[in-house]
């Protein structure tokens, strides 16, 4: 019982302060971070902020931070492994997620500032004739585009990631499985895209002759010393690496975490990198060098500087993108990327003023308490100002659509389900929701707000403009998406319709199997005279019955598989787009059958028998036309 119970102990003094703590020599008595927490209480600061969380609401996190060069702190907190009761340790292995971009980018400024590429040249010119096929417009899609999200791009929901390595092919395959349609003008809106880094990977092989996770590891892991990363999401190919990857967790309740899977993909360069928290950190440094030194990572020192300067943002005063890096409104400059996979989340922060960098990792899927919250802490915001004369809140209220969305086939649903919500809540204030998560934002310039309270999950977004024209809003920017008006044949009372048709003809086709069935009873323990005149029509009504039910059963199915995991190839989802087809062209049939049946001069049906057909023949034609309007066939 006693050793026990100090094994009790001693896993519990695990889980709170974590690993072995690295500080630089001589650093922390001295400086401050951005926020102002003193070095010299820094540790001390960070372990009760997530003692509140660690445990109950995160499973693990690894937490570095650097100063002037020098890591200032580097510590684990909670379990990589909870079943095996192994802590987070500077060692431990965490995807890096969306972070991973900044390794393209990265690659990118190399190669154009050895004139090998450049930045706003039309992309196809530096790719095979058969890529990017379905682009709509004429215009270029330059690699400035890519860099600021803004080439055009639809969200294609399918092929990302898989959960197993046997799943993964080349970068080029995954390219060509998953390429998506262009629904926006080049330079017209920011939709965040997956796929357009992996293109700019891509080119990136295709000029320097290399895969790119090989012109990774020796343009950028190597003279960086980054000896405990990879450039790619197929850990087994590095067992010293595999043998510290953490296990990546759900939350599901206080307290409690399920197990997720690793995050494989073909189109790894956007989100498939993996590695420790410490060469994050030296990744982290080499983008603030000291004065008069110079980057391991360019060749001059004005190359670092054009990529950290903003290259694209849609107001003065509105957070943009410095190519590639996403602007942070902290107390000083900050620049950065988060990351999120099937089970892992990540931020970095880097603070170039200041030569002060934040790296958190976490193995929990969209962790944001200790992500996004503790970089908060850390690096700060910058101040509320008081303006006069601002407009009112009202103007910018109403409903939002995500413009990194789906343009075709039945997941452009989805994007309907996750409106942007946007009220007045008191003076200059304006209450955002978002998928069960709400926050408040302060307007501090005209139609420029900044987050004060509300969910953590929507710390991610720290700010949001309202871009306006003639007086209407034409986008809502926040951070690292617009937000757009919704469209004209899909407006709110399109939407309430469609709803409510929806609940119609799915309750009719669920419940109407045991009406059939207490039908069928009845009708077997009495005798009835229209027995033998109206079966077959009864027949096939039953048959349209049970065939709309087999339509709805199937698209219920495929709702509850994406929701459950919305990482699947399309080949996993096309069999239900068929049965779709078949079941419909059944239903067709027996409205064919049962119309013949009626006309016929030799036909026996009663007008109660007609009757009967008409609601199954309205309620197939309503699912029918949903699916056509939503593209379930497609």
């Amino acid at each position: 019982m006693l050793r026990r119970g100090m094994i009790l102990v001693f896993s519990v003094l695990l889980l709170l302060s974590g690993s072995m703590t690295v500080f630089a020599a001589g650093k922390t008595g001295e400086g401050a971070t951005p926020s102002g927490i003193p070095l010299a209480g820094l540790e001390a600061f960070v372990d009760n902020y997530v003692k509140e969380y660690i445990g109950q609401k995160t499973v693990g996190a690894s937490v570095v931070m650097v100063k002037d060069g020098q890591v200032v702190l580097s510590k684990g907190y909670g379990f990589a492994d909870v079943e095996q009761q192994i802590p987070v340790s500077p060692d431990t292995v965490m995807e890096w997620g969306s972070i991973s971009k900044l390794a393209v980018w990265t690659s990118v400024i190399q190669l154009a500032e050895q004139g090998k590429l450049d930045l706003n040249q039309d992309i196809r010119s530096y790719l095979p004739p058969d890529f990017l096929t379905r682009l709509k417009y004429s215009e270029p899609v330059t690699m400035l585009n890519l860099m600021n999200h803004n080439a055009g791009f639809e969200e294609y929901m399918f092929d990302m990631a898989y959960q197993s390595p046997e799943e993964v092919q080349s970068l080029e395959a995954g390219l060509r499985l998953a390429q998506p349609a262009q629904i926006f003008r080049p330079g017209e809106v920011v939709a965040y895209s997956n796929y357009g880094n992996s293109l700019a990977a891509y080119i990136v092989e295709l000029i320097s002759g290399q895969p790119y996770h090989d012109y990774v590891q020796e343009h950028i892991f190597e003279p960086l010393g980054m000896q405990d990363s990879i450039a790619y999401s197929v850990v087994e190919d590095r067992p010293e690496l595999l043998e510290h990857k953490a296990k990546g967790y759900f939350f599901e309740e206080e307290g409690s975490f399920t197990q997720g899977s690793w995050n494989y993909m073909s189109m790894y360069p956007n989100g498939g990198n993996n590695g420790t928290a410490e060469d994050l950190a030296k990744f982290a440094m080499a983008f603030m060098p000291a004065a008069g030194e110079q980057s391991p990572l360019f060749e001059k020192p004005e190359t670092l500087e054009n990529m950290l300067a903003r290259s694209y943002s849609t107001a003065e005063g509105m957070p943009g993108i410095a190519h590639g890096f996403w602007e942070y409104p902290g107390t000083l400059r900050t620049l950065g990327h988060g990351g999120n996979t099937i089970a892992f989340a990540t931020n970095l922060q880097i603070v170039p003023e200041d030569r002060f960098a934040v790296i958190i990792m976490t193995n929990q899927a969209g962790e944001s308490n200790i992500v996004h919250g503790l970089t908060k802490e850390i690096v700060g915001m910058r101040e509320l100002t008081e303006t006069v004369d601002l407009p009112d809140t009202s103007e910018v209220q109403g409903e939002f659509m995500a413009a990194r969305r789906p343009g075709y086939g039945f997941m452009k649903l989805f994007p309907y389900l996750t409106l942007m919500k946007l009220k007045p809540q008191g003076e200059n204030q304006l209450q955002v929701s978002l998928a069960g998560m709400t926050g408040s934002y302060q307007q501090v310039e005209p139609y420029l707000y900044q987050k004060v309270g509300g969910d953590s999950a929507l710390d991610v977004w720290p700010m949001l403009y309202a871009k306006m024209g003639d007086g209407k809003v034409e986008a809502i920017s926040v951070y690292t998406s617009d937000y757009l008006p919704l469209p004209a044949g899909r407006t709110m009372p399109v939407l309430i319709i469609n709803a409510v048709l929806a609940v119609l003809a799915v309750a009719y086709f669920i419940i109407s199997p045991f009406v059939l069935l207490v039908q069928a009873v009845l009708k077997k323990r009495r005798a009835s005279r229209h027995s033998v005149s109206g079966a077959g029509s009864r027949r096939l009504v039953t048959c349209l019955s049970l065939t709309g039910t087999g339509i709805v059963a199937n698209n219920l199915i495929l709702a509850l598989r994406m929701l459950s995991n919305n990482e699947r190839a399309y080949s996993e989802v096309y069999p239900q787009l068929v049965i779709n087809y078949v079941l419909t062209g059944l239903a067709v049939l027996f409205v064919a059958a049962l119309l013949i049946s009626w006309t016929s001069k030799r036909s026996a049906l009663t007008v109660r028998d007609k009757r009967a057909a008409i609601l199954p023949i309205v309620m197939i034609a309503v699912l029918a036309g949903l699916l056509v309007f939503w593209q379930f066939y497609s």
